[in-house]
């Protein structure tokens, strides 16, 4: 269960060196915003060589955009490499998008980022497109320009879609988009806690100082690990529906939803 994933340009191999040292359970190199356009041959090729041999921990690559003049370039020089964990694809508003990237790359786990309005309207055809495709998620600096959302709440239709879109395709709940704030820690778990209630599992940060604060928000409470543990205590006493004494009811999806905690508190215990 990856709960946190950090950021790091991919013209600058120290600090991705540093990222993929600083407890982020996986890191995103980034070919497209974080590097400008005089720098993407080397930050491919530097990206491309860093993944030659596999990393300590997943690392995934987020290319330029199939239709930018670097995209295609991305894919042809990273797609096979041993490290390579999986590819983000930004500014997917068309299933066929997908499947073009994964005619490219041969079976490399693909990841859609939704940054449009029409993305967004055509998230559950995008997440079907392709076997290849593992998950999806929102860039939300560029959806909040394509519809002028200046509130936070602004975006939550959209994020509900999104996850919606994902488990109705049998993919990986999404991760939040980045916080971008650096410094406002409060905000940032304040952001998370609404991002746990609308569905989401775990984060992407721009700041190591970002990652504890994801994976509290993340980590089930010692409450709500207390409750399921009962749900699963009653369920292998008596299979099937039945009432608590508290009165809750456990039927399947309770029980799935327990043992979901579970594994995300023995996750947490091991780290």
């Amino acid at each position: 269960m990856i709960l946190t994933w950090l950021y790091a340009p991919g013209d600058r191999p120290a600090v991705v060196a540093k990222a993929l040292a600083c407890g982020a359970d996986a890191v995103i190199v980034d070919l497209e915003d974080a590097v400008a356009a005089s720098r993407k041959e080397y930050a491919r090729s530097a990206t491309a060589e860093l993944l030659a041999e596999r990393p300590p921990l997943p690392v995934h690559v987020r290319v330029n955009a199939l239709d930018s003049p670097w995209g295609g370039a991305d894919l042809a020089a990273l797609a096979g490499l041993h490290g390579l964990a999986g590819l983000r694809l930004p500014k997917i508003s068309a299933p066929e998008q997908i499947t073009t990237a994964a005619d490219r790359t041969g079976g490399v786990g693909l990841h859609a980022l939704l940054e449009s309005a029409l993305g967004v309207e055509r998230a559950f055809e995008i997440a079907r497109a392709h076997p290849s495709l593992r998950g999806l998620s929102l860039g939300e600096a560029d959806l909040r320009a394509d519809l002028a959302v200046s509130a936070e709440s602004g975006l939550d239709w959209c994020r509900s879609r999104v996850v919606v879109a994902a488990r109705a395709a049998g993919l990986a709940p999404p991760a939040q988009s980045v916080f971008p704030d650096i410094r406002d820690l409060e905000a940032l778990a304040a952001s998370c806690a609404r991002g746990r209630s609308l569905g989401f599992l775990g984060r992407a940060a721009i700041h190591p100082r970002q990652l504890p604060v994801i994976e509290r928000a993340y980590v089930p409470p010692a409450e709500e690990v207390v409750a399921a543990e009962q749900v699963l205590g009653a369920a292998r006493a008596t299979p099937g529906a039945l009432a608590l004494p508290d009165g809750r009811f456990v039927d399947p999806a309770v029980v799935a939803a327990a043992r979901r905690t579970l594994a995300l508190s023995r996750r947490a215990a091991t780290r």
